[in-house]
């Protein structure tokens, strides 16, 4: 096998191959970005939950009170009840 005409052959294909056009240099792309209004609702709701504390202060303090003043009681049946409720919501 003689590597010269191989070299030869694709010498000829590569004479056939046409020039790429050069791209212009002068021209600018940018990127843009459009959020629709759920998107702009969505971050406005993100944006109150965010600045709310996380506890309800109007729940917590009459029972806060409570404890403190030893007058809170739990109802051992009421705590069954929803133990077993949770339970059953996990199997």
């Amino acid at each position: 096998m003689r590597i010269e005409a191989y070299t030869q052959v694709q010498q000829l294909y590569n004479t056939k191959k046409t020039a790429k056009p050069q791209s212009k240099s002068n021209v600018s792309f940018s990127d843009q970005l459009q959020i629709s209004s759920i998107g702009k609702d969505i971050q406005t709701a993100k944006q109150a939950v965010a600045g709310s504390s996380d506890i309800r202060e109007d729940v917590t303090a009459p029972i806060k009170a409570r404890i403190k003043a030893g007058t809170y009681e739990v109802s051992a049946d009421s705590f069954a009840d929803k133990l077993f409720q949770k339970y059953e919501e996990m199997r």
